[in-house]
């Protein structure tokens, strides 16, 4: 028989999504079965799988050894550089400054090297983190951007500032604006574009098209021109519906491919003006909750811009 205490950063979870993190090499089936047949108790009673934990449970279990793996003291994410640019910390959250060329995540070519990698060996460092210290809980990016795209990424710190800012994303109640150089003079310096995109898994590209496809889905792309030179504009965008490379594939479509788009802009020009990357940068970001917002109330209408964007200079 062993016991575990259910933890500040567990709590809220359902049992079998809690049971799925913290025992890896535990077949769900068996899980299921150790449930069923009073083998996993919560608080010393038969408990359900959907059941919900709270801070200071403990759960019994009467299972085989072999399923409590040992907790290695060496972890991946050290071998990441600590290199991060912080435009805001505190407790609970941090702003991070994502350059181009470093992805969010490992992706199928998997290297140590990645934003989450970076700000857990961060957070490791200063003593904030250790999974040692944690059952099935690891600080984590709220949203994502492209490899070649730059911007501000939120990383939540604790399991309940996750858990709000996850909700808070998807209900929309933080905006994100982006700032981009595209190429051409825009007719209207003002606009909301409307059209419909449908993405290719195998050529990892999407098409845009005016009239909807049994695939599609619906774009709404808001723009603003901030400034114009030598043929090109300097934009400020605001996603009202987050679709996979939306930005970059919308103002194809209309004309204006952004520069240094090797996907959908044009590389005649990308190569003249000697873009190793997209233009494209996530630059603002506000939290406007619009229902409660726990412990992360301190934050609602505040904004948060990144100090540098590479591309704006330029005008």
């Amino acid at each position: 028989m062993r016991t575990l205490e259910i933890g500040k950063n567990d709590a809220g979870q359902r049992l079998d999504k809690f049971l799925t993190k913290k025992f890896k090499n535990l077949p769900k089936s068996l899980m299921y079965k150790y449930i069923r047949k009073k083998c996993i108790k919560l608080n010393g009673n038969k408990c359900d799988i959907d059941v919900r934990l709270n801070a200071g449970d403990i759960l019994t279990f009467y299972i085989k050894d072999e399923f409590f793996e040992h907790t290695e003291d060496k972890y991946d994410f050290l071998k990441a550089p600590v290199k991060i640019d912080i435009i805001y910390e505190d407790d609970n959250i941090m702003l991070l400054n994502k350059k181009p060329g470093l992805i969010v995540h490992p992706d199928e070519n998997y290297h140590f090297d990645s934003l989450i990698a970076r700000v857990q060996h961060y957070l490791y460092d200063k003593g904030e983190y250790d999974p040692k210290d944690e059952q099935s809980f690891a600080p984590a990016l709220v949203n994502r951007i492209d490899r070649n795209t730059g911007g501000i990424v939120i990383a939540a710190k604790t399991a309940e500032a996750l858990r709000i800012l996850n909700q808070k994303l998807k209900d929309r109640e933080i905006e994100k604006l982006y700032l981009c150089m595209a190429v051409g003079i825009f007719k209207k310096k003002e606009d909301l574009l409307t059209a419909y995109l449908e993405k290719n898994e195998k050529q990892n590209r999407v098409y845009i098209s005016e009239k909807p496809t049994q695939d599609s889905k619906i774009i709404k792309t808001k723009y603003r021109v901030l400034a114009e030179k030598d043929n090109f504009s300097l934009v400020e965008v605001d996603l009202l519906t987050g679709r996979t490379h939306q930005i970059r594939a919308h103002f194809a479509y209309i004309g204006h491919p952004l520069l240094g788009d090797g996907k959908y802009g044009k590389n005649e020009i990308n190569r003249k003006m000697g873009f190793k990357w997209q233009a494209l940068y996530s630059y603002k970001l506000t939290f406007k909750f619009m229902t409660d917002s726990g412990v992360l109330e301190y934050l609602n209408g505040r904004t948060f811009t990144a100090p540098e964007v590479w591309f704006e200079k330029i005008f």
